[in-house]
């Protein structure tokens, strides 16, 4: 199937979802969810993995075991692509791509890599390109000082206090969203995303321990 898209009615799902988020409303509107929600994601997702790389759709049911809010499931649909991440909601699509949480390992090599001259001043140069670009940077979360070991007037502390760098961009919902044209903005962001992304790979790489809780 081509993708072509999500309907109007699919934010509409979401929006009656964040009111009436039930076991007994989800069964009675899944058959809607599966065809004109999850369906056009899947067939996004198809049509973005020879450039961008395989993709994986994130179950609807929220992890309730250590949270107050015990609604059963998630007012929007999010799935990875490669190193990036879609997501559709009420609110429109939105997606990110980078080290959105760096492992301990992955956080060590990334301040060595800011802290030096030639990478730091690289990424640097990046994130102003991306922010020119429209996109937003941001983190898993962002120190309130300078990590251990870093003066508070190093000239690149903004970026060596996040511990975790991906870019981000939102869509409010319009007519293209409910049209095959909603791909070319994945693809425009993914692509002004490449050079962090890139840097990111290069600079930090993947962790050979597990993630932080």
């Amino acid at each position: 199937m081509a993708f072509r898209g999500w309907r109007a009615e699919a934010l509409e799902f979401f929006e009656e979802l964040a009111f009436e988020n039930t076991k007994v409303w989800w069964l009675a509107h899944k058959p809607f969810y599966d065809e004109q929600v999850r369906g056009p994601m899947e067939a996004l997702l198809a049509e973005l993995q020879p450039e961008w790389g395989d993709g994986k759709i994130f179950r609807p049911y929220r992890d309730v075991r250590f949270s107050a809010d015990k609604t059963p499931y998630k007012t929007h649909i999010g799935a990875t692509v490669g190193t990036g991440y879609v997501q559709l909601s009420a609110e429109g699509l939105a997606a990110g791509a980078g080290m959105w949480e760096m492992a301990p390992d992955q956080l060590l090599r990334y301040r060595e890599a800011v802290d030096d001259d030639g990478t730091g001043e690289a990424l640097a140069s990046l994130v102003s390109d991306a922010r020119s670009a429209g996109l937003e940077i941001m983190g898993y979360g962002v120190l309130k000082t300078a990590p251990h070991g870093y003066p508070k007037d190093h000239p690149r502390i903004e970026l060596l206090r996040y511990k975790g760098l991906a870019t981000w961009r939102a869509w409010q919902p319009a007519a293209w969203l409910g049209t095959a044209r909603a791909k070319d903005r994945i693809v425009g962001f993914f692509r002004d995303s490449a050079p962090i992304v890139g840097w990111l790979g290069a600079n930090v790489g993947p962790s050979s321990s597990a993630p932080r809780d």
